[in-house]
């Protein structure tokens, strides 16, 4: 442990730790590793092991898979579009993406394929970042033909299904009517995988060599990326999604020979990273930093200050709401932020111990990331439990419930 972190009381580390070790030592969660970033001081916990039952000892630099906390990062890339009015806003994304053209929508949610009418208007670059292309992940209306047909065409990662490489990915997405007019209604994730196709097709590189070019490596982020090179695979743990109803713990993806260990037919934004704490808290420091990184600018204050506070009406999101709000003993409280930006949620009330503002996202993998301007404090929770149990969210609350007593100023 680093110590003489300025602002977070001694009382306070050791409070947090011993709340980590609380899950570990009972056996709820294999291994945990976190990281509080507080002015320029660093103070970092790494508990327990890599698989369950045991095995080597959790590292600081243990890789894992970082579900979708990669949305809050996988965007940068669009930022520095934009900042290069290489895309505007406003721009319909039909010029690079055809197979979006002349949208049809659906009459209702749960209308037939084929019970449609035309798009108001085109799908824009903006609709991309703020999540409201018309066509997502909608919980709260599953069974219905629409979303029945996003899982079957295997538009959203469906393990141990890989996504289809980009063009047929899109093909399939422009086979499919919208649920929604563009710029209607929040919804989740597809978004943010269609935003990486869109980066590659006006680049003309790779997501991810964009990605490495412009934000991974000028921010040290060596540990980023689709995949874990095999010299690395040893500091992947296993990924575990208990049993729902025995909390039994099942193999989701092992390392050697896993999903995550050779390159990906699609390097999907919405939630195929992997990355390490360092990592994280770099990509991090530096939104908090206004964009800047060390002396080097990565993106813009304006990009970064739009990124991070809110885009959308209540009306605009009202679904996420919803889902977080009135389905608590599904959400177990997560998503309860108020606001979201480009990629990520922002926090307009005060509905916990973080104050408003606060920004970043949560995984389904255990993985919890944010950064708060008004502290200037980052938090990096990293563990290899799968949300198909309370456990990972509700360390997640311990996690910041604990952290925000910790701070001494």
């Amino acid at each position: 442990m680093e110590t003489g972190t300025r602002g977070l009381s001694e009382a306070g580390k050791r409070r947090l730790r011993d709340v980590l070790a609380q899950y570990v030592d009972s056996g709820k969660v294999p291994g945990v590793v976190a990281l509080v970033g507080y002015g320029d001081e660093t103070y970092v916990e790494a508990l327990g092991t890599m698989q369950h039952g045991g095995g080597a000892p959790m590292r600081r630099d243990t890789i894992f898979r970082m579900a979708s906390t990669s949305k809050p990062v996988s965007v940068a890339a669009a930022m520095v579009l934009l900042d290069e009015c290489r895309l505007r806003l406003d721009d319909a994304v039909q010029e690079w993406l055809p197979e979006l053209a002349d949208r049809q929508v659906l009459k209702q949610i749960d209308s037939p394929l084929d019970d449609t009418v035309p798009a108001r208007r085109p799908i824009t670059v903006r609709d991309v970042l703020t999540s409201t292309v018309g066509i997502g992940m909608d919980m709260t209306s599953l069974g219905t033909p629409i979303m029945n047909a996003v899982f079957e065409q295997g538009l959203t990662p469906n393990l141990p299904e890989p996504m289809p490489e980009p063009d047929e990915w899109m093909r399939r997405l422009g086979a499919l009517p919208l649920m929604h007019q563009p710029g209607e209604r929040w919804q989740y994730h597809i978004s943010n995988d269609l935003l990486g196709v869109l980066v590659a097709r006006v680049t003309g590189q790779s997501f991810e060599a964009f990605l490495r070019d412009r934000i991974f490596d000028p921010l040290g982020m060596n540990d980023t990326g689709f995949h874990v090179p095999a010299e690395k695979i040893d500091r992947l743990p296993t990924l575990y999604a208990p049993d729902p109803q025995t909390g039994e713990f099942h193999a989701w993806d092992e390392p050697v020979d896993g999903r995550w260990s050779k390159p990906p037919a699609f390097e999907g934004g919405g939630g195929g990273l992997v990355s390490t704490a360092d990592d994280y808290h770099a990509y991090f420091r530096m939104l908090l930093n206004g964009g800047m990184h060390g002396n080097e600018r990565i993106l813009s204050r304006p990009a970064v200050e739009l990124m991070t506070t809110n885009r959308l009406s209540p009306e605009v999101q009202a679904a996420r709401h919803a889902m977080a709000v009135d389905n608590v003993h599904i959400s177990h409280g997560q998503g309860q932020h108020g606001g979201w930006g480009f990629g990520m949620a922002v926090r307009t009330f005060r509905g916990d111990y973080a104050p408003i503002g606060q920004f970043g996202w949560d995984g389904g993998s255990g993985t919890s990331t944010y950064a708060d301007p008004h502290n200037h404090l980052t938090g990096i929770l990293l563990t290899q439990l799968g949300a198909s149990v309370p456990t990972p969210i509700h360390l997640m609350h311990d996690f910041w419930t604990t952290l925000y007593q910790s701070i001494d100023n």
